[in-house]
């Protein structure tokens, strides 16, 4: 955490809340509700740890400001230009032993306990220890979307995160492997933990411990192409048994389709769709695009461009473009009833 107050401290500082901005409004012209993406109401141990920290330097530097804009006040009220002045300069004073010790010691004393401060929170939330029963998931940034693995569960998903509730009583945190398929990413929920950076050929880590259910937004904090702006995310907190109950889901193959939508399972397969994507139980075991084999079971498409619906989904396989200019996911070029077709297949992916 930087304790200049300069102008890169600013910028940093417009940049966290213009980031903010945009997720919530890139959700909301997606028309889904976003929920708050305040960093003044935390909801896990490292948000909240994060919280009392900016508090705490926020009042150090609201009274540094409030000293020294009051000493400017009283010396241009005091000394201003009154008339019967005769132009001379008012005494000057030099080598004042009092004045040069105040002025360096009280800033090397705040910085020391600003460092202090922020150590202590960085050493509590680096160096953490987790208990067992611990939930680990590697995340992978692409451009522009979100893998998550569960390795202990077996399958992947796509950028909806989902995580047990953690009771503060009893801490059962999420431990989150961060990882980048292509150029840097940055993982950051602004009510679960501070941003941390998915750097190609490196490994990070962070870890969130939920203490309420609910629907926590974030996305991407560092500018990775195109679309950055557009490489949303949710986590979404479950009670224990709901997530287990997920987890169970997630688990099972795609189911096998009706003669209905036979047409488009084989469109499906027989086209490029199939070197991207990955749908369990068929051929398509592609990797550079998300899995597919729960699609409908997201409440969103496109890393949270667009409402998961049918109508959207027609759209996104048609032209991706038209919700995320620069995507990588290319125009299928796919006739009507062919599109038909595979966008009724799509829909029976739960």
């Amino acid at each position: 955490m930087s304790l200049n107050l300069g102008p890169g401290k600013l910028f940093r500082t417009a940049s966290a809340w213009l980031c903010i901005g945009m997720t919530e409004a890139a959700f909301a012209q997606a028309g889904a509700a976003p929920g708050s993406a305040s960093i003044f109401s935390p909801a896990s141990t490292p948000a909240d740890s994060i919280y009392h920290l900016s508090l705490f330097v926020l009042a150090i530097c609201g009274a540094i400001f409030l000293a020294v804009f009051s000493l400017l006040v009283y010396s241009v009220v005091k000394f201003r230009r009154r008339a019967g002045d005769d132009g001379r300069e008012p005494p000057q004073i030099y080598g004042s032993n009092q004045m040069e010790l105040a002025w360096t010691v009280i800033p090397v004393l705040i910085v020391v306990v600003l460092f202090l401060a922020s150590a202590r929170v960085i050493h509590a939330v680096e160096d953490a220890r987790f208990p067992a029963g611990t939930t680990e998931v590697t995340v992978v940034g692409h451009q522009f979307w979100w893998e998550f693995q569960y390795p202990q569960q077996g399958f992947i998903a796509a950028n909806e995160l989902h995580v047990p509730v953690s009771d503060p009583q009893h801490p059962t945190p999420t431990h989150l492997t961060l990882l980048s398929a292509d150029t840097d990413h940055s993982f950051w929920v602004p009510r679960l933990a501070g941003k941390t950076d998915l750097i190609p050929n490196r490994t990070n880590n962070m870890w969130i411990d939920p203490h309420e259910t609910g629907v926590y937004v974030g996305q991407c904090a560092q500018y990775c192409g195109t679309q950055h702006a557009k490489m949303l995310l949710r986590v979404i907190v479950q009670s224990r048994a709901d997530f287990e109950r997920w987890v169970v889901e997630q688990r099972q193959p795609a189911q096998p389709p009706g003669d209905s939508v036979a047409k488009g399972r084989q469109v499906f397969e027989t086209t490029a769709c199939v070197n991207c994507h990955t749908v369990a139980g068929t051929n398509a075991n592609g990797k550079f695009g998300p899995d597919l084999t729960h699609l409908m079971s997201r409440e969103t498409i496109a890393a949270g461009a667009a409402l998961n619906n049918r109508e959207n989904l027609r759209q996104w396989v048609q032209d991706p473009d038209s919700f995320k200019p620069g995507a990588l996911m290319p125009a299928m070029q796919l006739d009507e009833h062919d599109l038909d077709a595979v966008t009724d297949y799509l829909v029976t992916l739960k």
